[in-house]
C-alpha cells in the first residue's frame, strides 16, 4: 500500500488516496502505521476519499485508532496533496470531515501550495454541543481542579472538543502531567482536547496542545484556532492573533463579519513509502 508522510508545523500524519487504495481497516491501520519504533511514526492515519458532497472527504484517526472528526493542520495537509498530485487543478477546495465541510483556499506559485487558509467554520460553545459538563453555558472560566492545581478552562468546539487554560509559561508547563488527566475528566464525556497558552501580547500567543487520543503534539489546527476565540472571549488578545505553536506558527482570525474562524499556515511533504506488513 502506497502512503505519503506530510505534517503541518510538525503535526505529521501519514496519508493515503484511497482513490488507488483500499483501506479495510483505518482503525487497527493507523495504530500499527502510527507507531514510531515498529511502524512509520506519525500523530495519526488520513484517508483521502471521493465525497458526494464535496470535492473531497477526509477521515482521520488518532494514533491510538480513535476516529477524529476534524483536524486542521491534516485539511492543509490534504489541500496541498489534490493539488500538487493532480487531483483537482481547483484552489478553493471543499473538503467533507466528521466535524461538517471546510473550504481550504491554496495559496499557490509556480504550481506549488505555499500555504493554505482553511475557513474552519463558526465556533460552538453550547455546552451540550462541545461537549462538557457545566452549569456555564457558554463556558468561559470555568474553574477545574486536576491533581493539585486549579484551572480556568474556557471551552470551544471546532469541529471537536477543546478546554484553554491560561499559564505563565508554557515552555516549562509540565504537561502530559495535567494534560491525561485532563483528557479524561468528568466535564468531558467525549474526552477532550487541552490548551495551554502563554500571552506574549495582544497578538501573539504560546500554546502547547495534549490532544485525545494522541498525548502532546507538536501543532494542533483547530487547538490553534479554539484558542484564538478563547483569546478575544477573555480580553486577552484581538480577533488576529499568530499562535506559536512547537512545531510552527499559525495565524488565526476569527472574523465579526460571518463569525467564521480562518487558520493559514503551511503543509509540506516528508516522504512517500509503501506499507509492507498485514494489519
Amino acid at each position: 500500500m502506497r502512503f505519503t508522510k506530510m505534517q503541518g508545523c510538525g503535526n505529521d500524519y501519514i496519508y493515503i488516496n484511497c482513490f488507488e487504495e483500499k483501506v479495510e481497516n483505518p482503525e487497527k491501520l493507523a495504530i500499527a502505521m502510527s507507531e514510531r519504533h515498529f511502524g512509520v511514526g506519525s500523530d495519526g492515519l488520513v484517508l483521502i476519499m471521493p465525497s458526494e458532497t464535496g470535492d473531497f472527504r477526509m477521515r482521520m484517526f488518532n494514533l491510538d485508532g480513535s476516529e477524529g472528526k476534524m483536524c486542521g493542520n491534516a485539511s492543509r495537509c490534504v489541500g496541498k496533496y489534490v493539488y500538487e498530485r493532480g487531483l483537482t487543478d481547483k484552489t478553493l477546495v471543499a473538503l467533507e470531515t466528521l466535524g461538517g465541510m471546510k473550504y481550504l483556499d491554496l495559496h499557490v506559485k509556480d504550481g506549488i501550495v505555499e500555504s493554505v487558509t482553511v475557513d474552519m467554520g463558526e465556533p460552538v460553545f453550547e455546552a451540550e454541543k462541545i461537549p462538557v459538563v457545566s452549569d456555564k453555558n457558554p463556558v468561559i472560566g470555568e474553574t477545574v481542579q486536576i491533581l493539585d492545581k486549579e484551572f480556568a478552562f474556557t471551552c470551544v468546539s471546532m469541529g471537536n472538543p477543546h478546554a484553554i487554560t491560561f499559564v505563565d509559561n508554557v515552555k516549562e508547563f509540565p504537561l502530559e502531567t495535567y494534560g491525561k488527566v485532563c483528557e479524561f475528566h468528568s466535564m468531558f464525556p467525549e474526552r477532550v482536547n487541552t490548551e495551554f497558552v502563554e500571552i506574549v501580547d495582544e497578538s501573539h500567543v504560546k500554546m502547547r496542545v495534549w490532544e485525545r487520543g494522541s498525548g502532546e503534539t507538536w501543532a494542533c489546527g483547530t487547538g490553534a484556532s479554539a484558542t484564538a476565540v478563547a483569546c478575544f472571549l477573555n480580553g486577552k488578545t484581538g480577533r488576529t492573533v499568530d499562535v506559536e505553536l512547537i512545531g510552527g506558527t499559525l495565524t488565526i482570525e476569527w472574523r465579526e463579519a460571518d463569525n467564521h474562524v480562518y487558520m493559514t499556515g503551511p503543509a509540506a511533504f516528508s516522504f512517500d513509502g509503501v506499507w509492507l506488513q498485514e494489519v
